[in-house]
């Protein structure tokens, strides 16, 4: 899927968004629902006011990042590209997720699910260790190679 078709698709479904460079900043005020995409082009930032869901995509691009004040659902996605940040306000589900590349970071507020990688939402993975915050121990992990 090309910007231009991105666009087009988010004036149909009634979503704003405004460019800023080489991004498309979706700007909505509340959930953007999206989840009959299966792809989406590269450099879309998702600045919108509520949760985000794109729980058909089969894949990430380089570029997209993750802004919102709600949560992010990608419950379809096995894999992501390195440098993806999820800085959203909420939960990120990524239940199919089955590798995770150095340089994605997690710095959501709310909680991550892994569960294809952990077996539930990472921070009651029974792996955690007491007195270490789950999400820093979480891009840890990432960082070393260990979801590849």
């Amino acid at each position: 899927m090309t910007q231009e078709e991105f666009e087009q698709l988010l004036k149909k479904e009634g979503y704003s968004f405004k460019r800023a460079g080489g991004e498309i900043l979706v700007t909505h005020q509340g959930d953007v629902d999206l989840g009959f995409l299966k792809s989406l082009p590269p450099g879309v930032v998702f600045q919108n006011q509520g949760n985000v869901w794109l729980t058909r995509l089969q894949s990430l691009p380089p570029g997209v990042r993750f802004e919102n004040q709600g949560s992010v659902d990608l419950d379809s996605l096995e894999t992501l590209p390195p440098g993806v940040r999820f800085q959203n306000q909420g939960r990120v589900w990524l239940s199919s997720l089955k590798r995770v590349p150095p340089g994605v970071r997690f710095q959501n507020q709310g909680n991550v699910l892994l569960e294809s990688l952990v077996g539930d939402w990472f921070k009651y993975w029974k792996g955690n260790i007491e007195g270490v915050n789950p999400k820093r121990l979480l891009n840890l992990m990432i960082d070393k190679g260990l979801f590849l």
